[in-house]
């Protein structure tokens, strides 16, 4: 049966135009600079890339040339960048500072590091830190190895908060050694921080995890442990609150929900955003407020958020990118820049004000879209759902066939992204609609349609997805007759789920389904 969508893929195809991509962005805190990892002049590896408001470069750094770059951040007075390297074939990450022209290496561990946080008095830095790590950080990837008598071994990582002095000295662990953290902010006095963490593997445990408080003196404390899934957490410029973003979540980092803010002495999260129609998906806390990126319907925009409820300031099309959260802003909350793009444009970097940015590079300003794309929505059983149609050039008169692709999650949602290749856009090329809907469980519509199919995969998600076939019919020329599905992780379950529960598809193809 699924030997036509194959037959599709196999198609030949033109050579995929090179898009030249911006990594890990982030913004000095009087937002006059802009980092990335780019790769440029025809070169194979990224590099630390640093321009100015306009988008100009103005330096290059490259300090450790046999490494992958992964995170990075400026220091409170935006004169220093911190910048995180793996060396995969030795097996060390490295902390680096770059201050003009001069390049110091802070620390090295054989294993992990990641999320680099400067302390709010400059002096120090923070990293989350796997020493001697049997495996990389996730549940994706391969697990440790095991060797001798299954289950004696101790091959249990754990990610930890650790620091080093800015100025040079040795890497110090903070958190427990029995506790993974997945996330954490310095609180505002230096003396600490925030984070969600759990007990044990940190593969297994981040969907019970804790909003805790870890002193630099060592005193552990449970701030709050909602029945939910937590991330972002945000320390408020005063001290006196921590802000989340809190919902029913599939995976780690795929974060959406609501914004709660809980006060740092411990207590209930309270929503700042109950029954939004829409969905928070990232948090950055500055001084003139805290700041959110969100998806509404098929839209990704950024909002202010506080107890009074949420103040939209820009919405669009798109998806958004940067090191942190989905956006970078200064540390007055004025001045915002992320990674944008849409089926319509390529990556490219807008910086300005919150509500209207605009874009700084125009390096894939000469690459066009390969297919067709628009928003669809349609209403079921009294909720509203939203997709995205992508599409060949059709001709008057004909009709065409149709994949739709499942995401993966369910909590999760398919945003406007510029696609130059995979297998949707190889469909479209072959002449086939891609439908890829939005469907009950996704994140665009308010926390309440996330977990209305709670306890109900295949059920009301299906009915959702056959809806919204029946809605691209009457705006496409679809041939009903020729439909197709697929769908990876919770898709794939989705795509085994449907051709055992209706008769409208004669392809299916099913990755990496949860059984």
């Amino acid at each position: 049966m699924s030997l036509i969508i194959v037959a599709a893929l196999a198609v030949a195809l033109q050579t995929a135009p090179t898009v030249h991509r911006y990594e890990a962005l982030t913004l000095s805190p009087d937002g006059s600079r802009i980092s990335t990892f780019e790769v440029a002049n025809g070169g194979t590896r990224a590099v630390v890339t640093i321009r100015n408001a306009d988008g100009a470069v103005i330096a290059t750094s490259d300090p450790c040339n046999t490494c992958r770059y992964g995170d990075a951040a400026w220091s409170p007075d935006g004169k220093v960048l911190a910048v995180v390297a793996s060396d995969g074939n030795a097996g060390t990450n490295s902390l680096y500072v770059v201050e003009g022209a001069t390049v110091r290496l802070l620390a090295s561990v054989k294993g992990t590091l990641d999320a680099v946080r400067w302390s709010p008095d400059g002096k120090a830095v923070a990293v989350l830190a796997v020493e001697n790590a049997h495996k990389l950080v996730g549940a994706t990837q391969a697990g440790a190895k095991q060797v001798g008598e299954i289950g004696t071994a101790d091959v249990t990582d754990e990610q930890r908060i650790a620091i080093v002095p800015a100025a040079g000295g040795a890497l110090k662990m903070v958190s427990p050694g029995d506790t993974w953290v997945y996330e954490y902010d310095w609180t505002p006095d230096g003396q600490g921080f925030v984070a969600t963490a759990a007990k044990g593997d940190g593969d297994n445990n981040w969907w019970t995890a804790k909003l805790e408080s870890f002193a630099l003196a060592g005193q552990e404390r449970v701030i709050a442990a909602p029945k939910m899934q937590m991330n972002y957490p945000r320390m408020s410029p005063d001290g006196k609150s921590v802000y989340i973003v809190g919902g029913l979540m599939s995976d780690f980092p795929v974060s959406g929900g609501d914004v709660f803010a809980v006060p740092f002495s411990g207590g209930e999260p309270v929503n700042l955003t109950p029954d939004y129609k829409g969905t928070f998906t990232s948090l950055v806390s500055t001084k003139g407020g805290l700041l959110a990126s969100l998806v509404t319907g098929g839209e990704v925009g950024l909002a202010r958020v506080d107890a009074k409820g949420v103040t939209p300031l820009s919405h669009a099309e798109i998806s958004m990118a940067a090191a942190d959260a989905r956006f970078a802003a200064d540390s007055a909350g004025k001045t915002m820049a992320a990674v944008v793009e849409s089926f319509d444009a390529a990556p490219h970097i807008v910086r300005g004000p919150l509500s209207a940015p605009v874009a700084v590079t125009h390096d894939n300003d000469a690459i066009a879209p390969q297919y067709v794309a628009k928003s669809v929505t349609w209403t079921n059983e009294g909720f509203t759902v939203q997709g995205w149609l992508m599409g060949p050039k059709t001709e008057a008169g004909k009709t065409y066939p149709m994949v739709t692709v499942v995401h993966g999650g369910p909590s999760a949602a398919i945003t406007a992204r510029f696609t130059t290749s995979g297998s949707a856009v190889d469909l479209v090329k072959a002449g086939y609609f891609v439908f890829q809907p939005n469907p009950r469980g996704s994140y665009g519509q308010g926390e309440a349609f996330v977990l209305s199919n709670r306890r109900d995969f295949g059920g009301g998600d299906l009915r959702d997805i056959l809806a919204g076939i029946d809605a691209v019919e009457k705006i496409a020329p679809v041939d009903d007759k020729r439909l197709g599905i697929m769908g990876h992780s919770y898709g794939g379950l989705m795509t085994m789920w449907t051709v055992t529960h209706s008769q409208r598809f004669k392809a299916a193809v099913s990755g990496a389904g949860i059984a």
